[in-house]
């Protein structure tokens, strides 16, 4: 009787631990798939900071302007425009401020050109792409300059890619490790109830008769490690979201439960498969080596 409790409660310890295990590790990847969406988010946003100056000549008529605003418009690479007039620039605050005086009692006229301001999209990455936008819009009838910094851009684009970089290495080698972890510990667990299998085996058990109970038993708990883990995930989104309300705009709310389906998900996938693998070493395995391990 005492060996039989102690049996039981060994099988549920090694259950309870196994279901702790992979809850946190479903917790820690989801986690760092949140910080991940959020700082390519923030790469992206930096990517389409970038302002292209595209000044006007004088004297162009407003179907010309309209013309150019067109056709600056189909351009994929460009995010949004905005129109900005030359008085609408001679009111401005930082610009009157570099003149002691009114700057017409000096210059007798407004010097400054309409221009667009073009807000590129993260396309602008591509260089040889830039290039030739530029180039394109520099044709344009109508057009006088086209400015944007271009070092900066440069150095933009190779920052962010850099960074995308090592987050995916740093998301692909915590997938590895944690899969890795998550792997051995059920292989542990079925390990406890090695001579539970072979005993099934010796009153002449088939195979799928053994593996079923276990896989069954498995599914349920990637559910409700999924659960626990997408509960621990929310808890800890609301906190950050009311510490940085930032956080939830940068990664949308559609993603967020991407991330918590993924990770219900994830624990049915990743426990089911590895107990069926452990499973099928250990009902494979001859009996007298069983009680070699």
């Amino acid at each position: 009787m005492k060996d039989d409790k102690r049996l039981k409660r060994k099988v549920r310890n090694s259950y309870i631990v196994s279901t702790v295990s992979i809850t946190l590790v479903l917790f820690l990847l989801g986690s760092v798939s949140y910080l991940m969406v959020a700082a390519l988010k923030v790469a992206q946003t930096l990517q389409e900071s970038i302002a292209v100056t595209v000044e006007l000549r004088n004297g162009i008529s407003d179907d010309q302007r309209t013309e150019i605003e067109k056709r600056l418009a189909e351009e994929e690479i460009v995010a949004s425009i905005r129109f900005s007039s030359r008085d609408e620039k001679a009111e401005d605050e930082e610009f009157r401020k570099m003149f002691g005086a009114e700057f017409e009692e000096v210059l007798h006229e407004n010097p400054l050109p309409d221009s667009f301001e073009l807000l590129l999209s993260d396309a602008s990455a591509d260089q040889e792409l830039l290039d030739e936008f530029i180039a394109a819009v520099e044709r344009i009838p109508g057009v006088d300059r086209v400015s944007y910094p271009a070092r900066v851009a440069q150095r933009l684009h190779a920052t962010v890619n850099k960074i995308r970089l090592v987050l995916i290495l740093f998301g692909g080698a915590l997938l590895v490790i944690s899969l890795i972890l998550l792997s051995n510990t059920i292989r542990l667990a079925i390990f406890s109830k090695r001579y539970l299998i072979n005993t099934m085996k010796l009153v002449g058990a088939t195979k799928w008769f053994i593996m079923k109970p276990f896989l069954g038993s498995s599914i349920t708990q990637g559910i409700l490690a999924g659960i626990a883990a997408s509960a621990l995930f929310g808890l800890a989104v609301y906190g950050l979201n009311e510490a940085v309300p930032e956080l939830m705009t940068i990664a949308e709310i559609r993603k967020i439960a991407i991330i918590l389906g993924a990770m219900i998900l994830g624990g049915v996938v990743i426990s089911g498969l590895f107990t069926f693998v452990a499973l099928n070493k250990f009902v494979n395995m001859k009996s007298n080596k069983i009680y070699l391990y």
